[in-house]
């Protein structure tokens, strides 16, 4: 009777416990898959999202590739500096030279304006025209991490991933500023979103400003090196009784 039962369930070949197995071993491996290699597995699904998809130009498209890592840098989870020791001291950290400009930012303005053309809006004759992406545009005019000069010749938006890079250099500023032992300064944007009419009336007075400018698109930020803001702390004391 038990070698009977034996061969009659090796006779059942494929069973429903053997199509689990397989099906969560798959899911399994396609899970590891996508954590592992989460560029490529966006790429896949967008492939397979659009049959005339092309992968083979678009893995020649520089400016979509490099897009696609800073977004996936900023949208990582974000560690907090170490303020203290062990012994409960504060950290502090020696400030160091920086590389010079060309060193530190290498791509020219015909680079910056090819990726701001390709990832940001399309520019806006006057400044009506840019309401009418306001779908597509981020207010970064009120931010606790920078401060942002009043404007003339432009407008304080810029695309979602363009304000999460500015907010996030303007935090690591902050934090590089507490390690090192240094009051608080926000950094100050000087320049934002700027239509064609903005750049034709900058252009009157600033014999520097392109006109073919990146900050068009929505794309592009202009940061004070030299100017700061001091951040100072109110301390309220209480108010002294008459008589003591």
């Amino acid at each position: 009777m038990t070698y009977t039962r034996k061969n009659h369930r090796s006779k059942q070949g494929f069973t429903r416990y053997h199509f689990l197995i397989v099906f969560w071993g798959i899911v399994t491996v396609l899970f590891g898959v996508k954590m592992i290699f989460p560029e490529w597995t966006s790429l896949q699904i967008e492939r397979w999202s659009h049959p005339s998809y092309n992968l083979s130009a678009h893995s020649q498209d520089s400016v979509t590739l490099q897009s696609r890592k800073v977004d996936s840098l900023l949208l990582a989870p974000r560690h907090n500096p170490i303020w203290l020791t062990q012994d409960g001291k504060p950290v502090k950290n020696r400030v160091t030279s920086v590389p010079t400009f060309d060193d530190a930012f290498p791509d020219l303005n015909d680079v910056q304006l090819a990726t701001a053309s390709k990832v940001g809006i399309q520019s806006c004759q006057n400044r009506e025209e840019a309401t009418r992406h306001g779908s597509k545009l981020v207010y970064i005019g009120d931010s606790p991490y920078y401060i942002v000069k009043p404007l003339a010749h432009s407008i304080p938006y810029l695309v979602p991933r363009a304000a999460t890079l500015l907010e996030e250099i303007s935090r690591s500023f902050l934090d590089s500023l507490t390690t090192k032992g240094i009051p608080f300064h926000k950094l100050v944007v000087t320049s934002v979103l700027r239509t064609e009419e903005d750049v034709q009336r900058l252009r009157q007075h600033n014999g520097n400003a392109s006109e073919n400018s990146c900050h068009r698109f929505g794309t592009t930020f202009d940061i004070s090196y030299n100017h700061y803001f001091v951040c100072r702390i109110l301390r309220f004391l209480p108010k002294s009784r008459p008589g003591l």
